[in-house]
């Protein structure tokens, strides 16, 4: 049986429902809504990743004997409380943005309905897995948007704890990187994997050449020989000696990699390795790869910098109860009015509206049930009475976002700090 996600969880979400069951108010009727105040890092938009991973997460979302035990023995909650956690399963209805989507200030991108017990004890595992997720999927179409045509391969997984490697894998393939190293992100969720050597590999041989020759020996001669560990125009050299023009691309690691890149290009060139390729990393973001967009280079590996979200390791995403049921049996809207955390109550709607020219121009909040004329519906079915109904591919989701992106606004795309592209407007 997969592993448990119940105890990934804030001791506070148990003994909340330990209170509100003493109180009777446990069993009302709530709703429950993510959205962020504001996109963090000044950026002009967010995007949605990890919806999928929560939907797999929900359905193990189980309080076996072991996660018991250990509630009981640790005294985190009462008989009764453990009493209700041994028959939990989430039955109500959660509905979604979904993924490679964008969001804004106040787009509800996850919105999670049922009684005030089962829904509470989702935020922490919800709001864990999406501010990771959209965090690095919303540097990632950063880094993508920087690199034009060019292909990214993720290789972050050394600079990260291993399993938030495994989820930025996968939520920079939504955005648009090609591959990554990880080859968990490759079994669990079909992700493109792609790697050749490190500079171990060129130091454990007697010379740089011997190296050469054994993995062209491997891997044949469209791998990607690593130039940069001794001396690289004698690399270079080397490099197209052993397999000539057919060399499949050639790695820089080091230096200026503006300035080496041109010299190798060149030096190919000179060597008659026209179609060889040039392939640069070395803490890449951003801004760096958009500073080498007129280089000869024709793909990038990104590592530390896109598995902690290029500065910005989370999507300052909230969990907030906006609805809840009255003594009356009826839903009304509830909101905190604390100083500089304010929320809006009721269950919200969310739509995308176009320009005359067909480009996003805003996002319209509702809680009125007004539904615009010409808005694109951003809220859809994820779980339905406890059955997951939303659950889509990776390709589905890499395809939607490279849609929308393209429907932004030019200055979407600006990688200054700014407000954000979209306009959020309630009704």
């Amino acid at each position: 049986m997969p592993m448990s996600t119940a105890l990934l969880t804030d001791h506070y979400e148990l003994t909340m429902l330990q209170a509100a069951l003493r109180s009777g108010a446990a069993h009302r009727r709530a709703v429950f809504e993510v959205f962020a105040r504001h996109l963090p890092g000044g950026r002009r938009y967010g995007v949605v990743a990890g919806t999928g991973r929560v939907l797999e997460e929900i359905q193990r979302f189980r309080f076996g004997d072991e996660e018991l035990t250990f509630l009981r023995e640790n005294h985190v909650v009462d008989e009764a409380t453990l009493a209700f956690l041994a028959d939990y399963r989430f039955s109500g209805n959660v509905y979604g943005y979904r993924e490679g989507d964008l969001y804004f200030p106040a787009s509800p991108i996850l919105v999670v309905e049922g009684t005030f017990a089962e829904a509470v004890l989702l935020e922490t595992l919800i709001l864990s897995t999406l501010n990771h997720d959209c965090a690095i999927a919303s540097a990632a179409s950063r880094m993508v948007n920087a690199a034009g045509k060019r292909p990214l391969i993720e290789m972050g997984s050394r600079r990260t704890h291993e399993w938030a490697a495994v989820a930025a894998a996968r939520a920079a393939y939504i955005s648009g990187f090609s591959s990554s190293s990880n080859l968990m992100a490759g079994h669990r969720y079909g992700v493109p994997t792609a790697g050749t050597a490190a500079h171990a590999f060129t130091l454990l041989h007697d010379s740089e050449r011997a190296a050469f020759q054994a993995q062209v020996d491997s891997l044949g001669p469209e791998t990607t020989l690593l130039v940069d560990t001794y001396d690289v125009p004698e690399a270079v050299r080397t490099a197209v000696e052993l397999v000539g023009p057919t060399l499949g691309a050639v790695r820089i690691d080091s230096g200026d990699l503006a300035a080496a890149a041109q010299e190798v290009r060149e030096q190919l060139d000179a060597l008659g390795a026209f179609k060889t390729r040039i392939l640069v990393t070395s803490d890449l973001d951003e801004y760096a790869i958009a500073a080498l967009a007129a280089a000869p280079v024709d793909a990038y590996g990104v590592g530390t910098s896109l598995v902690t979200g290029s500065g910005v390791p989370t999507a300052a995403l909230v969990y907030k109860l906006v609805a809840r049921e009255s003594a009356g049996g009826k839903l009304e809207p509830v909101a905190k009015r604390s100083v500089g955390k304010p929320s809006r109550g009721g269950r919200k709607q969310a739509y995308r509206l176009r320009d005359e020219a067909g480009h996003w121009d805003t996002e319209l909040i509702t809680t009125s049930g007004l539904e615009p004329e010409g808005g694109e519906p951003l809220l859809h079915p994820m779980v339905v009475e406890g059955e997951v109904v939303g659950a889509e591919s990776l390709e589905a989701a890499r395809d939607r976002h490279r849609q929308v992106v393209a429907q932004l606004p030019l200055e979407a795309l600006h990688l200054g700090r700014g407000y954000a592209a979209l306009p959020t407007e309630f009704a």
